[in-house]
């Protein structure tokens, strides 16, 4: 039986410049760090992002942007607080998709590997609700 997810593993170029993004973005906390051992296929480091097991490995980058991405859940009051520390970063951010009337708030950024995340108000049960009154 799925208990749920155990983690999310993301390949990036540069360890140290995705640790500053998840750190000072998701406000991380790092847990674990490989230094130069290689238990798994390259050097990594792991975090904890509102309890969630979120890892880094050295690797390639993504060779194109696509529209898969990782949403992370916020409150409504926090919103324009994730959204200065994106601003602040300076990550590039993707336009927002048209939305109907009542959907909750989302932003959507990239990292510096062309992993496409968001920040998300609302809830699954919220959005099948409004999607109803169509």
């Amino acid at each position: 039986m799925i208990e749920g997810i155990s983690h999310v593993t993301f390949i990036v170029r540069d360890l140290e410049l995705a640790t500053k993004f998840f750190k000072q973005i998701f406000e991380a906390e790092e847990v674990y760090s490989s230094g130069d051992e290689t238990f798994s296929l390259s050097r990594e480091k792991f975090f904890l992002i509102g309890g969630q097991w979120i890892a880094i490995m050295e690797g390639e980058s993504l060779p194109t942007r696509t529209y898969n991405h990782t949403a992370f859940k916020i409150s409504e009051t926090d919103f324009e607080t994730y959204k200065s520390r994106i601003e602040r970063l300076g990550v590039d951010c993707k336009p927002p998709r048209p939305r109907v009337e009542g959907e909750s708030k989302s932003l959507y950024f990239y990292d510096f590997d062309n992993h496409l995340f968001e920040i998300h108000t609302g809830t699954l049960s919220q959005r099948l609700e409004r999607y109803k009154l169509r």
